[in-house]
């Protein structure tokens, strides 16, 4: 079993796969600034306070890592101005993985970031560009500098996030032919990227998650 850091493991999917990797029986360190609200049992579970811009920070939760999920989120409020946490981010951690000899980083962005951005539907783009379009300028960043590391990198990108249970029923696209929206549970999500940590076959690759599709 592997030592995880979740970086964003407060809430939404970063939260989903902290539940995930324990029920898998890995250890966890869960790295958000709330971590100490965390409400999860289990001897494996570290809760880790810390500020994803701070090195420091990132740099001491790295210790005895063997692997990292990047799920980091934005407030809908935070989305009308100007967004930099994702790039800045990873521009911390990156270097930081690379420094310490942690490899494996599976990062979370989101349909319609880097080259996915071609194949959102007419009826979706207006909306999408006018809600999300500050912050996955941002995403484009971040998957740019995980893209020129040399780091052991997935990018991870989920159509509309909802609730509820894991299904087990999701798709995995991973030739960019294949690339469209759609709905997909969070805790799906976090299944998948705990499966990543073992497994090395998309390793340099970006994969679309979606349940059912969304019209184009």
């Amino acid at each position: 079993m592997a030592h995880l850091l979740v970086i964003g493991a407060s809430r939404g999917i970063g939260l989903e796969t902290v539940r995930a990797a324990l029920a898998a029986g890995h250890r966890v360190r869960a790295f958000a600034r709330s971590a100490s609200r965390i409400d999860l049992p289990g001897p494996n579970l570290e809760r880790f306070p810390g500020d994803a811009l701070n090195g420091c920070d990132i740099g001491a939760a790295l210790d005895g890592i063997d692997a990292v999920v990047q799920a980091l989120g934005v407030p809908v409020r935070d989305l009308i101005g100007p967004v930099r946490l994702f790039s800045e981010a990873t521009g911390i951690l990156v270097p930081a993985m690379e420094k310490t000899g942690v490899r494996r980083l599976i990062a979370v962005t989101g349909f319609g970031a880097g080259d996915s951005r071609d194949v959102i539907g007419p009826l979706q783009r207006l909306p999408f560009r006018l809600v999300f379009g500050r912050a996955y300028d941002d995403k484009d960043a971040q998957e740019i500098r995980i893209r020129r590391s040399r780091l052991d990198w997935t990018l991870v990108r989920p159509g509309v996030l909802t609730g509820g249970a894991a299904t087990g029923c999701y798709r995995v696209l991973d030739d960019p032919a294949s690339w469209r929206n759609g709905l997909i549970a969070r805790a799906d999500v976090a299944h998948f990227l705990v499966a990543q940590v073992a497994d090395a076959g998309r390793i340099g690759k970006a994969v679309v998650l979606i349940d059912r599709a969304l019209p184009l």
